[in-house]
């Protein structure tokens, strides 16, 4: 008989012997530090043990055993030290904006499709590789007491229903929509309004990171051009729609403004170029730059040209303060670094680049899949809105808000999910015309499980591991820390929350739960918490 949760596990065999192999020096110190005492105590009650009872008797001591509940707080307490040195060893992110423990993964799946997260900077538009088998999106970690060989049918629907539901209709929620799933077998386990099309959130990101691996394969990269016009003796920066470009002196991984200039001083320089006028091209997108929700510290304005998302402090994520134009911003730093070359150039204004120019050079991104990623750690809006465009650019359609909406809700449908009273406005889910279905939101989740679309693998490793990680960090740290991993979104007045979740006897479950018109964030959120809580605890069959 073939058990589908066995697979992820076999997968996660080299991690496990890497864990291993790190952990087994640090037991044999502490059990070179713990046999000495051992010995002291076994020399202490030694005598005790060997005083007769009578001639040629000795006593022979009452071994008590430990009890059940004994047995169940220790291994609780060994999984969550297991849980905590297993995300520990994952994170954080490493140079190339992912996880190390994703990057190892690719490597053990000898770069197969979708996982070329940590391999050498290649150009623009890398066509995702011919498919490969590989097996599906594995669970974050399995649950407490949980292992692969104790993996039992799925929840049944009435008792899981009497679990969640005293949670979920509780006043603070407001109008609900909720969805459970099975994610081996694609099963709804249980739904209330889970049709009902509400305003998601942030976790439109869902939606927006499965239609943008859709439209361009996970390892397709972003680029950034300098181009060189020999009529007006003129440099274009070309912007390619890179949120993640940096202009700091530690790239980490993400495409440098400083390399590019670099490289571009000495192309100009082998022209015998000393002094150019200099300009920027962002023509790529289309339409306004202003989200609908107008000029906030969660999004810098939309453009295909920006440094560090355009942020006037040294923040990496979350709300900052923006420039008010991030291209004209990025042209001057990448004037200013050209003169650094021996490139005098003049104050950049906005151009286009013709067919004439020629490529000085080019920088590009990470792989689309750590993109996705850190989009869905992080909740990083710029991020979002930039694919967002890119899927419209990939399929044929305007790249501006209007465009990058259509094109996500075309993707889903063409993926076979269920479209019914989605609306898609854009990529982040700060706008809140936005609608989906707590249906919609599972589906999307188990079709990033499904191991015949290896290339949306990054919709489910991406999500913030609760108690560990992202937007989930600091929570459940009192439950359910570890095997919860899931997209929060919070607007006024909207609280939402979908992931996956590994329930008590290790079923990997998807979830979406959507709450419009809540009472108060803190108490909104606190009764999301429970349910997914409850969700973890249960067997509930």
């Amino acid at each position: 008989m073939v058990v589908p949760e066995l697979r992820p596990w076999r997968a996660a065999r080299p991690h496990v012997v890497r864990i291993a192999d790190a952990v087994r020096p640090r037991l044999a110190r502490a059990a070179g530090t713990v046999r000495p005492r051992l010995a002291r105590v076994a020399a202490a009650v030694g005598p005790r043990f060997a005083r007769p009872d009578g001639p040629g008797s000795p006593r022979v001591p009452r071994v008590a055993r430990p009890k059940t509940w004994q047995f169940t707080a220790t291994a609780a307490t060994a999984g969550l030290a297991l849980a905590a040195g297993v995300v520990t060893a994952a994170g954080p992110w490493d140079s190339s904006g992912q996880r190390t423990a994703e990057r190892d993964r690719a490597v053990a799946l000898e770069a197969s499709r979708g996982t070329d997260h940590g391999g050498a900077r290649a150009r623009a538009g890398t066509p995702p590789r011919a498919p490969q088998a590989v097996p599906p999106a594995a669970s974050v970690l399995t649950g407490l007491g949980g292992t692969a060989t104790t993996v039992r049918t799925a929840p049944a629907a009435k008792p899981l229903a009497g679990r969640l539901d005293p949670l979920l209709r509780t006043p603070a929620l407001g109008r609900r929509s909720a969805a459970v799933v099975d994610v081996a077998t694609g099963k709804r386990l249980y739904g209330t309004g889970s049709a009902d099309a509400l305003i998601p959130a942030s976790t439109t990101k869902i939606a927006t990171a499965v239609a943008a691996l859709s439209a361009m394969g996970a390892d397709h990269r972003l680029t950034t051009r300098a181009v060189y016009e020999p009529d007006t003796r003129e440099v274009v920066l070309v912007g390619g729609g890179d949120p993640t470009l940096t202009a700091r002196k530690e790239a980490r991984g993400f495409a440098s403004l400083r390399e590019l200039a670099e490289l571009s001083a000495a192309a100009l320089a082998k022209r015998g170029v000393r002094e150019v006028t200099l300009s920027y091209d962002t023509t790529l997108y289309k339409g306004a730059t202003t989200h609908p929700i107008g000029v906030n510290p969660n999004l810098a304005a939309v453009t295909p040209l920006m440094a560090d998302e355009g942020r006037t402090d040294d923040s990496t994520s979350g709300p900052a303060p923006r420039v008010a134009d991030p291209a004209a911003d990025a042209a001057r730093t990448f004037g200013d670094l050209l003169k650094g070359h021996g490139i005098k150039a003049t104050p950049p204004g906005p151009s286009k680049s013709t067919t004439r120019a020629t490529t000085l050079a080019t920088v590009s991104s990470p792989p689309l899949a750590a993109l996705v990623e850190r989009m869905m750690t992080n909740s990083d809006n710029d991020i979002a809105e930039a694919l967002a465009r890119h899927t419209a650019l990939a399929t044929g359609r305007p790249a501006d808000f209007a465009g990058g909406g259509a094109a996500i809700t075309a993707r889903l449908r063409q993926l076979g999910l269920p479209i019914a009273g989605v609306d898609v406005k854009d990529g982040s889910g700060l706008d809140r015309r936005d609608r989906l279905t707590a249906d919609a939101l599972t589906a999307l989740l188990v079709k990033a499980g499904d191991p015949a679309h290896p290339e949306l693998r990054a919709a489910l490793t991406g999500l913030p591991v609760a108690g560990f990680t992202g937007t989930l960090a600091g929570r459940y740290t009192d439950g359910a820390a570890g095997v919860v991993r899931a997209k929060t979104g919070t607007l006024t007045g909207v609280n939402t929350l979908a992931g996956t979740v590994v329930d008590k006897d290790g079923r990997l479950l998807a979830f979406a739960f959507l709450a419009n018109g809540t009472a108060g964030p803190a108490a909104a959120q606190s009764a999301l918490d429970k349910a997914v809580t409850a969700l973890a605890a249960c067997g509930c069959r």
